[in-house]
């Protein structure tokens, strides 16, 4: 997953290059951007922000996630094209 900070709005831009691209308008500070990067894929997701877990990438732009109850098969259906 990629992580564009400082974006306009907060969206889900798609599938590039296998990677699912969010833009949230937080700045990366205090973990700000990554707290809007889960709120927007619980709401995308139609899930509660606390099934969504940050598992590796807390300062980078790449983010690793772990979102409990939907399987990978979920989340190409609803992302194709998305390498999980």
């Amino acid at each position: 997953m990629r992580l564009v900070p400082r974006a306009g709005a907060d969206r889900i831009d798609g599938v590039v290059d296998g990677e699912l691209r969010v833009r949230v308008s937080a700045a990366p500070v205090d973990g700000a951007a990554n707290a809007a990067l889960e709120r927007v894929l619980a709401e995308a997701l139609g899930i509660a922000k606390g099934r969504i877990r940050l598992v590796a990438g807390a300062a980078s732009r790449r983010k690793v996630i772990d979102i409990d109850g939907v399987d990978a098969a979920t989340l190409r259906v609803r992302w194709p094209g998305l390498d999980v």
